[in-house]
């Protein structure tokens, strides 16, 4: 608990720095007052009822892991994209929320006291119109060597068996949005990227916090190296920084920020 309280903390401070307002909302468990964390881009002063984009990744890890890949890869992309949407408040006719979630690991997960499902439900309850919420998750760790990505059943057969490529994935109710986001990310770079909708029974179709917003009836996408289907340190104490491919993890952020500006700008 203390780490995760310490990396809330890092994660506000660096937000603030950028001069964001620090927005928290908290709950109880397992004992303990954990908390979301968020800043928001507002959109032009014309609109009272805008649409919302939201790009969230947790921030905790799985105990006994580190956490390098799974999550601070995601947790770093958030913050820097946050960063670098600064000048996008008070211009556009769309709300960026950036989230922070706590929570989102086993035995945590699809529970009351995961993060984005708090999150989520906190979204719906206002009538906030989301059109995509983005959960980065992962996103550290490429191979080009021959097999080194696999796939749950029976998606080995349709895609390529080496993992150097970016994934952008979602529930079957999220399809205009996966369609939408890959357009937009491959017209802006070359980074390899595949993109698909699953039914959420397939394994690891819903194993990130857009599963919590596509609960709700929001359109969400997993960006991600796919974790376990690659990265043989996937929730494992060797989960350490020294497996980020940093000048990659660079591109797909660069990638991820037009798919975003795309968004804010689309009418």
């Amino acid at each position: 608990y203390d780490e995760l309280e310490k990396v809330a903390r890092y994660i506000e401070a660096t937000l603030a720095s950028f001069g964001y307002t620090i927005g928290r909302q908290e709950f109880l468990a397992a004992g303990k007052m954990v908390r979301n964390i968020e800043v928001t881009v507002e959109p032009g002063t014309q609109n009272s009822d805008p649409r919302v984009i939201v790009v969230g990744a947790h921030y905790d890890s799985v105990s006994g892991s580190p956490g390098a890949n799974d999550n601070a890869t995601g947790a770093a992309a958030v913050i820097e994209l946050a960063r670098l949407a600064r000048d996008l408040d008070a211009v556009g006719t769309k709300r960026i929320r950036f989230a922070f979630f706590v929570n989102e690991e086993p035995p945590y997960f699809r529970t009351e006291a995961m993060g984005s499902l708090q999150y989520a439900r906190a979204l719906a309850r206002r009538n906030e119109r989301v059109i995509a919420m983005y959960s980065l998750e992962t996103i550290g760790f490429y191979s080009s060597a021959p097999g080194s990505q696999i796939y749950p059943a029976p998606f080995g057969l349709m895609f390529p068996d080496r993992g150097d490529f970016v994934a952008f994935v979602g529930m079957l109710g999220s399809r205009a949005l996966v369609r939408k986001t890959i357009r937009s990310f491959r017209s802006h770079t070359a980074f390899p990227s595949i993109g698909g909708v699953a039914p959420g029974f397939v394994p690891g179709i819903g194993w990130s916090d857009h599963w919590a917003f596509a609960e709700h009836g929001f359109e969400a996408v997993m960006i991600t190296d796919t974790a376990p289907f690659r990265y043989p340190h996937y929730h494992r104490p060797s989960d350490t920084p020294d497996k980020i491919d940093a000048e990659k993890v660079a591109r797909v952020v660069k990638g991820i920020e037009r798919v975003i500006r795309d968004l804010v700008n689309e009418q």
